[in-house]
């Protein structure tokens, strides 16, 4: 049975939702993208401090305000209380655990991001820590979009969930995102070549570390059985 429906609110079919939180995720990158770009003009003095309100902005409002909120308050109760899935084990708890790293990670970043002017040990501060961030965040879209959106439509289709409660953005979730793509426009994106990327839970920050990859900890025996139509 579907969840609840409660007045108020729009409920896409779990298709359409997947489907908005992927292309979320190619704009979140994009605008990574841009953020290491602006970063590395900060880093030698140029660039517009002033942008740097944008960027937390579209990371804090939109990425793990909007976006996140939906993946940990919609999906993943879906995934856990009619798909069947583990809450304290496994891939969702350590994907919860990614966001609240890489937020963690953004919090310590803030105050070098906004400054005016920096030293030469805040510099390389910056740039660090701006790199571990873009990094992480990647690397955790990457797993999401190879493993868990594909696995959660499979399942939540046998199960029979074809919509989920879900709220529309609100007007600063919107004004983050609209951020987030001007400073595209105004910093191209740079490209990273030492970042690590792929598909599959081998690119998971948590494979092997608190979770043992979608098959040792979702599957069960329709998942097995539906193997050959997984690769």
């Amino acid at each position: 049975m579907p969840l609840a429906i409660s007045p108020g609110r729009t409920y896409p079919h779990v298709v359409q939702l997947l489907a908005d939180l992927k292309i979320e995720h190619d704009l979140i990158e994009k605008v990574l993208s841009s953020f290491r770009t602006f970063v590395n003009l900060r880093v030698h003095g140029e660039g517009n401090p002033a942008d740097a309100a944008g960027f937390l902005a579209f990371f804090r409002g939109y990425a793990s305000g909007f976006h996140h909120e939906r993946e940990e308050d919609v999906l993943f109760p879906a995934l856990i209380a009619q798909g069947e899935l583990p809450k304290d084990t496994g891939p969702i708890p350590a994907l919860i655990a990614q966001h609240h790293s890489i937020a963690a990670t953004l919090a310590e970043l803030a105050p070098l991001l906004s400054a005016e002017s920096h030293s030469a040990e805040e510099r390389g501060r910056l740039l660090d820590l701006a790199i571990r961030y873009s990094r992480a965040l990647w690397a955790h879209i990457d797993a999401e979009n190879s493993v868990l959106l594909p696995e959660a439509e499979n399942r939540l289709r046998r199960v029979n969930v074809l919509e989920l409660q879900c709220r529309a953005a609100t007007s600063e979730e919107t004004a983050a995102r609209d951020a987030g793509t001007r400073l595209v426009s105004l910093y191209p994106p740079t490209d990273d070549p030492e970042a690590v990327r792929g598909e599959g839970c081998v690119v998971c920050p948590s494979f092997g570390v608190d979770c043992d990859g979608v098959e040792r900890e979702w599957w069960n025996e329709y998942e097995w059985e539906e193997f050959p139509d997984h690769l």
